[in-house]
């Protein structure tokens, strides 16, 4: 199906769960929606489902983020609306879970912010769908001091979550502050990157917020968890349609401004 017209918003690991339920209320409200996913059958098949257009994406893979961005460079579509939903939250804890983690958290929101900026028009809204794990009082005194440094950049801060990973491969990590979850660091790596976002795109009036949808009925989230998943895509959602002078560098749960 070719892009309809109107305003284009863009869902990361939209196939399943709270990134396709986003898909969903986003076409309903009038979007012309572009649902990308790591497994190209899988995701092409719940884009047709819910009638939207499909483009794959690997946000943990910079070639499957440039070959997105000159898709869309190609098609000549802006990306009003960019949700940075995929995530991961692997079992264990290891130098492996920690750097796919963060890879894929933190690495991938950014690199796929910063590849489509050019296709994002001034004014444009950009949504990280992060996590209350990730708010620094629950990390040390180190890592919050660390994390809210007013020096810290997007690429010091991607340099801190390296530092992280390569912790937790010597076994350093206790010692360096850091705790022992690394879905719990890269969502307070990803609630940084929110901020430092924010205030680089303000001259532009892309607006850069963070919600936290709350403990949800998916795949990640488990059968046990307190949300269904239509609750949890509200906070989602609102943070998408955001009037362009709608608040920007916030960290919101249904709506409402929650601590960092």
């Amino acid at each position: 199906m070719a892009l309809a017209g109107g305003r284009t918003a863009l869902v990361t690991g939209g196939n399943r769960g709270l990134g396709l339920e986003t898909c969903r209320q986003l076409a309903h409200l009038g979007y012309a929606v572009v649902m990308t996913a790591r497994d190209a059958d899988d995701g092409a098949a719940a884009a047709r489902a819910v009638g939207i257009d499909f483009m794959p994406l690997d946000v943990a893979d910079l070639g499957s983020i440039a070959a997105l961005a000159e898709r869309l460079m190609a098609a000549g579509r802006p990306v009003d609306v960019l949700v940075n939903n995929a995530a991961v939250a692997l079992d264990g804890f290891d130098a492996e879970v920690a750097r796919t983690t963060v890879a894929t958290n933190v690495f991938g929101p950014y690199h796929v912010t910063e590849a489509l900026l050019p296709q994002v028009p001034d004014g444009g809204t950009i949504v990280m769908v992060s996590s209350g794990v990730g708010e620094l009082s629950g990390l040390s005194g180190a890592v919050r001091g660390m994390l809210s440094d007013p020096r810290l950049t997007p690429q010091r801060l991607l340099g801190l979550m390296n530092a992280f990973a390569a912790a937790v491969a010597d076994g350093t990590w206790a010692e360096a502050g850091w705790p022992n979850s690394a879905y719990r660091v890269s969502k307070a790596g990803l609630n940084a990157l929110t901020r430092l976002l924010a205030a680089e795109l303000a001259p532009r009036r892309i607006k850069v917020n963070a919600v936290c949808p709350g403990w949800v009925r998916t795949r990640m989230g488990g059968p046990s968890a307190s949300r269904g998943i239509l609750e949890g895509t509200k906070s989602i959602v609102w943070a998408a349609i955001l009037p362009e002078d709608g608040p920007t560098g916030g960290f919101f749960r249904d709506g409402r401004r929650i601590a960092w």
